[in-house]
């Protein structure tokens, strides 16, 4: 029997599709129905427990279904704070001065340039990431390795020397731990329009 998880991140992205819901003034039940489901296969996504909730495709139709977007879900994770995107070379600037070490549940964003990760996320496709959390199997994540770059890989599994992470055409790569800065987990998606 599969046993869906929730974590912390898609309850927040859960209780963002919530709020969107009821600033519509539609039920659980009316909202499915948009789309052709039960109110209880909506709940599932609101409560965070069915894990398609970070697909594009997936908060292309729910948001859709609320006459909304997937950017405006994304909006919801963190209203008070706006979040620029990080560039791709590594080097984190701000107008003027660096920014500092992220502190824990920030979230930094990233437009990918290359259709290497297609069809779960091509060229222009903004992920969202946590610095410093580690993925589930099956989940982006954004490698900072230490020659600078960024890469932006599926998580699979890691042992005591590397981490097995993959493409979207499920090409396998092993990383040696040693080369890696950070870990950090695809918290959302946003699709370039």
């Amino acid at each position: 029997m599969v046993r869906f998880f929730s974590d912390d991140d898609a309850r927040r992205l859960g209780e963002a599709l919530a709020e969107l819901r009821r600033e519509k003034g539609l039920s659980q039940a009316e909202a499915g129905a948009r789309l052709g489901m039960t109110s209880q296969g909506w709940g599932l996504y609101e409560s965070g427990r069915r894990s398609g909730l970070f697909r594009p495709d997936v908060q292309r139709r729910l948001t859709a279904a609320l006459d909304a977007t997937p950017e405006a879900l994304a909006l919801r994770l963190q209203p008070d704070e706006a979040i620029p995107p990080v560039p791709a070379s590594g080097v984190e600037a701000g107008a003027r001065a660096f920014r500092p070490a992220p502190t824990p549940g920030e979230m930094r964003m990233m437009q990918l340039t290359s259709d290497d990760m297609a069809p779960w996320a091509g060229a222009g496709v903004t992920v969202a990431y946590r610095p410093g959390q580690t993925p589930r199997p099956g989940q982006g994540c954004v490698l900072r390795l230490a020659d600078g770059r960024l890469m932006v890989r599926l998580y699979d599994t890691e042992d005591a020397q590397s981490l097995h992470v993959r493409l979207a055409s499920g090409d396998s790569q092993r990383v040696a731990r040693v080369d890696i800065l950070e870990i950090s987990a695809v918290v959302g998606r946003l699709e370039d329009r």
